[in-house]
């Protein structure tokens, strides 16, 4: 991002910076939240998931009208529009992991009422690689640094196959005990929402080189051509 002589101007740049930085800080919070309710078996801690995801939703609207008002009142060029472009697309990212922190606190506060089918070891791991990925991606953004987010897009990969993973194991205890369909089934949904996490980290991952490079590689035929 560019600097200015408009200190007023560029203040306002910097304050945006500060806020998505804040909503991401949320957003890591409220995932790791869901996830240790779950691994360790305390609904107190995910009734709170929902209350952490308020903060996030009022933070997306004030950044959404920050974005807006700057575009209006600064017709910002080149670099500087890239950026608010960029942030007004990552808190709609940002907004619905926070949604998936949400329904991953409630499946635990479902599963924390029956015994624990297995270890939830590899939920465990897979959780680790989203917020990794995340702080990664919020690294990048900050930073403009694209072979971070590059990394991010990448490590994806690692995030699906251990999804599958995971689905398959749960799909075999279904298949060996009626019993364990429920919780099993609750557990895919985990699985799955951790997984939609990740996607979405790549999506912030993809726009931070769009704002640095100004190349859109968000579907493989751009990622091709931009090669």
């Amino acid at each position: 991002m560019a600097t200015h002589t408009d200190k007023t101007y560029e203040a306002e740049l910097q304050e945006l910076r500060d806020r998505l930085l804040t909503m991401g800080g949320k957003v890591e919070a409220a995932i790791a939240a869901s996830v240790r309710s779950l691994t360790e078996r305390d609904s107190e801690l995910a009734e709170n998931v929902p209350v952490q995801d308020r903060d996030i939703n009022r933070l997306e609207v004030e950044i959404d009208d920050m974005c807006r008002r700057l575009l209006a009142l600064r017709q910002p060029a080149a670099s500087d529009l890239r950026f608010i472009t960029t942030a007004l697309k990552i808190v709609v990212d940002l907004e619905r992991m926070g949604d998936l922190a949400v329904n991953i606190a409630e499946r635990a506060m479902d599963l924390n009422q029956a015994p624990q089918l297995q270890p939830y070891l590899d939920i465990q791991k897979l959780a680790d690689l989203a917020q990794g990925q995340l702080k990664l991606a919020l690294d990048a953004f900050v930073e403009g640094d694209v072979s971070k987010a590059e990394e991010v897009c990448k490590s994806d990969d690692l995030l699906d196959a251990l999804f599958l993973k995971v689905f398959n194991e749960l799909l075999a205890l279904m298949m060996e005990d009626s019993k364990n369909i429920r919780r099993a089934t609750s557990l895919m949904f985990v699985a799955k929402h951790l997984e939609r996490l990740g996607d979405h980290v790549v999506n912030v991952g993809e726009m931070v080189v769009y704002m640095v490079r100004g190349t859109d590689i968000r579907h493989p035929r751009s990622r091709d051509l931009a090669r």
